[in-house]
């Protein structure tokens, strides 16, 4: 039997659990397909944009927590001007794009600030959800997912 929505958030930490229901309500209400998977660290929860069917976000379990990747409709996405320390910081640790093979989709070219990044696809917007960085990581998903 595979997974439900109700699943992921009882295998949530109590204190994400609120972020992840308003998450999905608000990405179900605009029409975003959920597929839960069960993976080795977890549960992991794939959300598709309802009329590109492109991936919009995952969220995954890792030991540090519930994280949160994100996947800009535009290889040039426009970035929330509020981001944490932390989550620039976690902008910097992604790795640069090296456009891997041919199914490897090319990654995200952007500035936070006056720096420029050229990181992977898969990496580039991958927070950690912390009380500072769930309305920047709500507001980014709400904007992406009209």
């Amino acid at each position: 039997m595979e997974p439900t929505i109700n699943d992921f958030i009882a295998a949530t930490d109590p204190q994400h659990q609120d972020f992840v229901k308003t998450t999905h309500e608000g990405l179900t209400a605009t029409g975003c397909k959920l597929k839960i998977e069960s993976k080795a660290s977890g549960l992991f929860a794939a959300y598709k944009h309802a009329k590109t069917k492109k991936s919009l976000a995952n969220l995954l379990f890792r030991k540090s927590g519930l994280l949160v990747r994100l996947y800009p409709g535009n290889k040039t996405p426009e970035i929330p001007a509020v981001l944490t320390a932390i989550m620039i910081k976690e902008i910097d640790k992604a790795i640069d794009c090296k456009y891997c093979s041919e199914k490897c989709p090319k990654g995200y070219q952007f500035s936070v600030g006056s720096r420029a990044y050229d990181k992977c696809h898969y990496g580039a917007f991958l927070f950690a959800v912390t009380e500072e960085s769930k309305p920047i990581i709500a507001a980014w998903l709400q904007r992406e997912a009209e």
